[in-house]
């Protein structure tokens, strides 16, 4: 299972071509993809349009919407957190870091366009769509 980052949703709903947009255009056809709850909110709360807010969600909601937070995650996401920051680096969204370690613990992949999520691939095994 992908799940994609909300800059790589706005892309794409902006029309806008980059390595990850391609990526999700295929997507559907070779992988399974999906996004966390955390996610729909900052894609959508975006919308300044009614109708292009609802076609999104709409289009949006065709996909597996998982749950990314909870007691268990905010902990883990506590401890990836400081995991980090021990070695040097803090990371600056707490939001990043709660969907960061939903994606590790559930296995499954991310493709984003974000590099707050960097270190959580080099340092904790974060698997990212390439």
């Amino acid at each position: 299972m992908w799940i994609i980052d909300s800059f790589v949703w706005i892309d794409y709903f902006n029309g806008k071509v980059t390595p990850q947009t391609d990526l999700l255009d295929t997507a559907p056809v070779q992988r399974e993809i999906g996004l966390g709850d955390i996610i729909l909110a900052e894609v959508l709360q975006g919308f300044r349009c009614q109708e292009d807010f609802e076609a999104a969600r709409d289009a949006l909601l065709r996909f597996p919407v998982f749950t990314t937070g909870g007691v268990e995650v905010a902990l883990k996401s506590a401890e990836n957190f400081r995991r980090l920051r021990r070695q040097g680096i803090t990371v600056p969204k707490t939001v990043d870091c709660l969907i960061a370690t939903f994606v590790i613990e559930t296995d499954f992949s991310l493709l984003h366009s974000d590099q707050d999520f960097d270190p959580f691939e080099e340092y904790l095994g974060l698997r990212v769509v390439r």
